[in-house]
């Protein structure tokens, strides 16, 4: 094989790395195998949740009438994602990646023989099916590579490492995916590289669209679009950069600045001289997280802190929307600042016991999180039931190291005036990618 071919297969290799941090063992005889130019992997996830406590849409506003309702059972696929990359050579690559969340769509039109042959629209399934990476590369050496099309925004722990094998609980964590798009993807230009010790990746992105921003979410709907393109009048940056100077160690800075406000295909309310012509909406995102592991002990850590400007404007902007059926915005005040921050340990007992001769783990571990979707601007109320903590503790099972079985329980605790929400939940995950 070419060197070309083989410098280029090796770039690739370091791309999908970035999508599936920590992903799959590979067997032995991979190390003294010849560079393949296709790769396909993915991962996915089985869950059944039990939550000690009530779903009832007035649960926060009317507490005490549903503090002694009957919990309720979930099973679900959050995540089910395929990838396919491949290496045409030269430094030129392509990479993919298909989600199935929830087990995606199941839609159909059926004709009734009981209702006059009546001819009805099913949704028999909900769920979602997004395009989560489409992209070209150009791979210039080590330190310079050019990506275009659809990638993955690195803004926040998850976001960069959000496959099931990065995070210990059954379910992605919290904080971060209720503030920020999770998986965030848009599609935009990247240009990253690696340099000793050191990653980074500066991005142009389309910006979010502030009529999607709520209370209980803050901007985590703002990359959504409900038409067949991605409104792209607001641009915005963001940016990223890791360091892996000591071994098992790694500490990254992220962030994210655009304007949100007119990033919308309907903008007749923006136009020159109109009653909210002059409004930025300025999303900026600053973000640290971390993570360590060794042959027994893993530790992750993120904080987070975002701000809006206008947030009392477009607050009621979004209030004042239409209501009418089909309406996909908000109608919510959006808080003019988020936070979140969590830690977990996990101690691997069997590492300790066969000191680290084996594949197998089982990793015992403990989770916390603090976060709060709606810091209020001047003269609003707080919304305190967006402020919440989550405990939760449990064990990872690796029987190879791309499979997990998940096992944790947990309780979230919000304000006194509210019920806290206790659960459990156990799930089965798989995360690898194999060259053909």
């Amino acid at each position: 094989m070419k060197l070309s071919h083989y410098l280029s297969a090796l770039c690739i290799t370091a791309a999908l790395s970035c999508a599936l941090p920590a992903a799959a063992h590979q067997p032995d005889s991979a190390a003294t195998a010849a560079p393949s130019r296709l790769t396909v992997g993915g991962y996915g996830e089985a869950v059944y949740s039990h939550h000690f406590h009530s779903n009832n849409v007035f649960r926060y506003s009317r507490a005490a009438q549903y503090k002694d309702d009957p919990g309720f059972g979930r099973f679900d696929l959050p995540h089910a994602v395929f990838m396919l990359a491949y290496d045409f050579g030269h430094g030129w690559s392509f990479g993919s990646e298909v989600e199935f969340e929830h087990g995606g769509i199941e839609a159909a039109i059926e004709r009734e023989t009981d209702e006059a042959a009546e001819v009805e629209q099913e949704i028999e399934r909900g769920g979602e099916v997004a395009l989560e990476q489409f992209w070209v590369q150009k791979t210039f050496s080590t330190a310079f590579n050019i990506r275009a099309g659809h990638i993955v925004v690195p803004v926040g722990m998850t976001n960069n490492s959000h496959t099931p094998n990065t995070f210990f609980t059954v379910f992605r964590p919290e904080g971060e995916n209720t503030i920020f798009p999770c998986t965030w993807h848009e599609t935009g230009l990247s240009l990253w590289g690696r340099a000793g010790s050191w990653r980074y990746e500066l991005q142009l992105l389309p910006s979010l669209n502030s009529n999607m921003f709520n209370d209980a979410g803050w901007i985590h709907n703002g990359s959504a679009s409900p038409y067949e393109f991605r409104p792209g009048s607001r641009l915005a940056g963001a940016a990223r950069v890791d360091w892996n100077g000591v071994p098992g160690l790694r500490l990254g800075l992220s962030g994210f600045l655009g304007n949100s406000f007119n990033n919308d295909f309907i903008n007749s309310n923006y136009r020159p001289g109109a009653r909210y012509s002059t409004l930025r909406g300025t999303v900026a995102i600053a973000a640290f997280d971390l993570s360590y592991r060794n042959r027994w002990l893993t530790i992750r850590a993120n904080a987070d802190y975002g701000a809006l400007s206008d947030a009392d404007s477009i607050s009621r902007f979004n209030k004042n929307q239409t209501t009418m059926t089909g309406n996909p915005y908000s109608h919510t005040e959006v808080g003019a600042a988020a936070w979140a921050a969590g830690i977990e340990a996990g101690v691997d007992v069997l590492a300790l016991a066969s000191h680290g001769r084996s594949l197998r783990r089982l990793v015992l571990f403990a989770h916390y999180e603090h976060y709060d979707s709606y810091v209020p601007f001047s003269g609003m109320v707080d919304k305190l039931w967006c402020e919440r903590q989550l405990v939760a503790a449990g064990l990872n099972y690796f029987p190879v190291p791309e499979v997990a079985l998940k096992a944790e329980a947990g309780v979230r605790l919000l304000d006194s005036q509210y019920n806290n929400e206790p659960y459990i939940a156990v799930g089965i995950t798989w995360t690898g990618y194999f060259k053909h």
